[in-house]
């Protein structure tokens, strides 16, 4: 199928975008990638070294030519850090682009909204091709648009989690009101969660604990590359109407 997606002038060929942490190591974690489909491996600038060319690091197993590295800044709590490892990562050479993340709480890992919303504002003035990871919130997801954001990822339930998407209702919201691409981030546990968010009509998905955190990685990226394909052509296509009563699915006029 060929659907691809277009952001700032950038082409994705794939909707499925991964991580790549809890792996148990990067032989794992590439063949993973290379199963999933993927073109787009998040990577957290703060946790991994991918700034230290002289040492083995996870680059050294990804083709530059064939995926897009997104870094990001998991783990940062402040506008500070999340800007400071945003900068070192394209001072670093690896990307314009930048999952941003301002956690707000240790415990559930939402987003310190306020927070994301100022750094957007300041690193898509300086040039960064801003992904944040939000709440479920429509408003604040036309504000971080508003300031510049690429897109909008916004959470379908606290990360690595894997509950699914808990508030559809808010993420098609969110997508009626979208200029930009709207990506699911964070809560996926299965493909058919996959499924689902691409059904709702979101652009794409992000994951990572729900592949890396498999009894078979390998063999759920490879469920999640066709729950991904499966969702979008199924929003593409357009399902019936839900329904009370059953409808006959063969004509009854004409019969004897």
């Amino acid at each position: 199928m060929e659907d691809t997606l277009t952001i700032k002038g950038i082409e994705f060929r794939s909707r499925l975008w991964i991580g790549t942490g809890k792996y148990k190591d990067f032989e794992e974690t590439r063949r993973v990638i290379e199963a999933s489909g993927a073109d787009v491996v998040t990577v957290a600038v703060r946790r991994v070294n991918i700034t230290d060319r002289k040492s083995e690091n996870l680059l050294d197993h990804i083709e530059p030519e064939k995926y897009k590295i997104l870094p990001n800044t998991a783990g940062c709590y402040t506008v500070e850090d999340a800007l400071r490892y945003s900068r070192l990562a394209r001072e670093a050479g690896v990307s314009d682009m930048v999952k941003l993340e301002v956690i707000g709480d240790e415990k559930t890992l939402f987003p310190d909204t306020m927070g994301l919303l100022m750094a957007t504002e300041i690193l898509a003035k300086e040039g960064f091709i801003v992904f944040p990871y939000t709440n479920d919130d429509p408003i604040m997801a036309k504000r971080l648009e508003n300031a510049g954001a690429a897109a909008v990822m916004p959470l379908g339930a606290p990360i690595g989690s894997g509950l699914g998407i808990r508030n559809p209702y808010n993420i098609k919201i969110i997508l009626e009101g979208a200029k930009v691409p709207v990506i699911v981030d964070a809560g996926v546990g299965t493909a058919s969660d996959a499924t689902f968010a691409m059904e709702l009509g979101c652009d794409a998905v992000l994951m990572n604990t729900a592949i890396a955190g498999a009894r078979d990685p390998l063999a759920m990226a490879e469920a999640m590359r066709h729950a991904v394909i499966a969702g979008r052509l199924a929003y593409k296509a357009g399902r019936i109407p839900k329904k009370l009563y059953a409808t006959a699915s063969s004509p009854l006029g004409g019969m004897l």
